[in-house]
């Protein structure tokens, strides 16, 4: 059987001084108050030999330097209680090194991989940094893990006679897991496989697992697809007990229910959503006032209505916190008797809701506004493309209503964007599939005047309804809420995106006061040039990450000094806290407990990222399976990143991206220039920076690792 070659690399990094190093740390770390000389430890590991006995004592010496031990008379040594142990988060390397990310810090502390002592990837752990005076940067061990991020890895199973091993698809993982022939759960040889940790002892180089769930064979779709939900920790279906509650919920909607509500069903109500959509979460009502105003109403599924606190169907949406939209299909937060039925705004169906309804005048200024439960009867389903007709062509059905909101649409935008917010229309990558999932073809998706019709009272219906309980005269406390939160971009990030920009002949004001309209202004002159996708990627990396918080700093992106997330209930728990919230204080209610709030926050925060990431993944397969086939064909391409490693290479007809390795490049040894996000020639001086127009050849594509390898034509 060929072994992995991240066993092989551990195996080296494994010596004999390394273990020998962890089991004296590992005996002052248990005796803390306690000393210890060479002979004590050399008499508990059992070693008579001078050479072994001497080893021991350079290593007292040497963890004395770092800071670990102290000297307390000659020869005699114990754990230095002045040592403070940091905690942070592992940010794994694919070669077995990390770097512990500490909140509140924005310098990681670099983790050599004989010193990592089994953590992984996106572990909580404690740290011992050691002084080291020949560096600036921050060294350490890790002495603790504080908590496991996962124990179930998905991979393919190795086996053999007696053992087996599952190397584990993701990168960030540098061992393999060794599974005993009697934990195989007749897993077969090359089986993608989900396997769990069992454990994991300080003496041994691999930990030990079993196999809990056979996926299927590597490179079948339905595989894939499971395996990358697996692998993030994303389910892909309900458990019996759920889909039983859920079709146990009465639906009916009652004389007396619609009694309590805000009567809609006469007023004209449409919903506009993709074409494939099947859960409609959000309808807008419209109709002239008396006084000639226009009345919009933001009208939303109300899901609080069927799914009560703490029920089964209620700690399942918390958990799994949203949607996931893999390319090929979606994985609901709730099951589809709810999201697709019960609680979807389909047409000609009266259905419950919570609404927002607006006042506005010709200029789109807010005069007035209700916040309330709402019973609506829709009137038509849009398509996107078809009220974008619509708009277009001032024809169709309802296109006087759909003109009306597009007019109103327009205005709160123009004054959006006067306020400081950042337009971000990126453009969406997407596949036409058959019926296997495989994709025949790449098209683009951008953001039409229909889209950002809606997405314009989204955001109103968002930001008013974050200012009803945040916004509150001076003295007077808000009560507990669920914000989306959107912190201010980091000035040195800032700093490096404007030097690298200029680099094109662009130019961004990092002046705190002129930030928002420079980087507008830098994404509007960007639009149509070659590097128009990689420098939008880059301001996206340089703002801060967008998260759900009961601790309000207002959205820097959007510039709204409140704003929240009320309108996609069906797809987003936090919408479901909202309506919960929202409710609560409109009947008078206290102010909830805060600690609880924001826990349900970090949760949603949480499980939104692995969500993107398990997109993103699906996204990257799909990549590589439509070039699979297209092996030697050579495409335009434009670098999109420079790392130690290779050239990132995006290409320009299909935004597929792959790796250029730098050992790969002919003609010279190409080193990496981290200053000038460039790599560069040692002999010839050649330069290749991000944003170069390239020619490539698809060298690899690689569906298992989800990897294209391309060659420099």
């Amino acid at each position: 059987m060929t072994r992995h070659k991240k066993n092989k690399s551990s195996r080296q990094s494994g010596s004999f001084k390394h273990d020998l190093v962890q089991n004296i740390i590992s005996v002052f770390d248990k005796n803390p108050t306690k000393t210890f000389n060479y002979k004590q430890l050399s008499s508990a590991f059992g070693f008579k030999d001078m050479t072994n006995k001497k080893l021991i004592t350079i290593i007292l010496l040497e963890l004395v330097d770092q800071g670990k031990l102290r000297e307390i008379q000659r020869g005699k040594f114990s754990l230095n209680e002045s040592v403070s142990f940091i905690e942070g988060k592992v940010d794994m390397t694919s070669r077995g090194a990390a770097y512990i990310v500490v909140e509140g810090s924005d310098k990681d502390i670099y983790i050599h991989a004989r010193n990592t002592n089994t953590a992984l990837n996106g572990d909580i752990v404690k740290v011992n940094v050691f002084s080291n005076k020949n560096s600036e940067k921050a060294e350490g061990e890790v002495v603790e893990i504080v908590e496991r991020k996962q124990t179930e890895f998905v991979g393919v199973l190795e086996k053999s006679a007696n053992f087996s091993f599952v190397v584990v698809d993701n990168t960030r993982m540098p061992v393999d897991i060794f599974i005993s022939n009697d934990k195989l759960k007749n897993a077969n040889d090359g089986d993608k496989v989900i396997a769990q940790i069992t454990e994991w002892p300080l003496d041994k180089k691999n930990p030990f697992g079993k196999v809990i769930q056979v996926l299927g064979r590597p490179g079948d779709n339905e595989t894939e697809m499971h395996a990358i939900l697996a692998e993030f920790g994303l389910p892909y279906e309900f458990p019996p007990k759920v889909e039983k509650a859920a079709q146990d919920l009465d639906l009916e909607i009652t004389p007396q229910e619609i009694k309590k509500r805000r009567d809609f069903r006469t007023v004209t109500t449409l919903t506009i959503d993709p074409k494939d959509a099947k859960d409609f979460d959000d309808a807008l009502s419209i109709q002239k006032l008396d006084n000639g105003n226009w009345e919009i109403g933001v009208h939303i599924a109300d899901v609080s209505h069927y799914i009560q606190p703490k029920s089964i169907l209620d700690n399942e949406a918390y958990k799994r916190a949203t949607s996931v939209y893999l390319v090929d299909r979606v994985v609901p937060m709730l099951p589809e008797v709810l999201s697709n039925q019960a609680c979807s705004l389909r047409p000609h169906e009266t259905k419950l809701c919570f609404a927002a309804v607006f006042e506005l005048d010709e200029r789109a200024n807010v005069l007035s506004e209700w916040f309330g439960r709402t019973v609506i009867f829709s009137d038509r389903r849009f398509t996107y493309e078809e009220a974008q007709e619509r708009i277009e062509t001032k024809e169709g059905d309802l296109v006087e209503e759909i003109l009306q909101m597009d007019k109103l649409a327009k205005l709160l935008r123009k004054d959006r964007f006067k306020e400081g917010s950042i337009a971000f229309d990126r453009v969406e990558v997407k596949f036409n599939l058959d019926e296997d999932g495989a994709p025949l073809g790449v098209y683009f998706k951008k953001s039409m005047d229909a889209n950002k019709l809606i997405e314009e009272f989204m955001l109103l219906a968002n930001k008013r309804v974050a200012e009803f309980i945040g916004k509150k005269p001076k003295g007077e406390q808000a009560k507990t809420f669920v914000y989306r939160i959107h912190d201010e971009p980091n000035p040195e990030k800032l700093q490096s995106l404007s030097n690298f920009v200029k680099k094109f002949g662009y130019d961004l004001k990092t002046d705190e006061k002129d930030v928002a309209k420079s980087i507008n202004s830098l994404l509007e002159k960007v639009k149509g040039t070659n590097e128009e996708d990689m420098i939008e990627q880059l301001t996206i990396r340089t703002m801060a990450k967008a998260i759900y918080s009961s601790n309000n700093v207002g959205h820097y992106g959007l510039s709204f000094d409140h704003y929240s997330h009320f309108t996609s209930p069906i797809r987003r728990y936090p919408d479901v806290m909202v309506h919960r919230l929202l409710q609560h204080y409109l009947d008078g209610g206290n102010s909830a407990n805060q600690q609880e709030v924001e826990d349900q926050c970090k949760q949603s925060s949480k499980m939104e990222i692995a969500s993107t990431e398990a997109e993103r993944a699906s996204i990257k397969y799909k990549q590589v399976q439509f070039l699979e086939d297209k092996i030697g064909e050579e495409f335009e391409g434009v670098i999109s990143g420079v790392s130690e490693w290779g050239l990132y290479v995006q290409i320009v007809e299909n935004m597929c991206e792959g790796m250029v390795r730098l050992s790969d490049i002919e003609g010279d040894y190409y080193t990496y220039d981290a200053a000038n996000y460039c790599a560069k020639g040692n002999k010839t001086g050649q330069e290749y920076r991000m944003g170069d127009q390239v020619k490539i050849k698809i060298r690899r594509a690689d569906l298992v690792k989800k990897q294209l390898d391309f060659e420099l034509v």
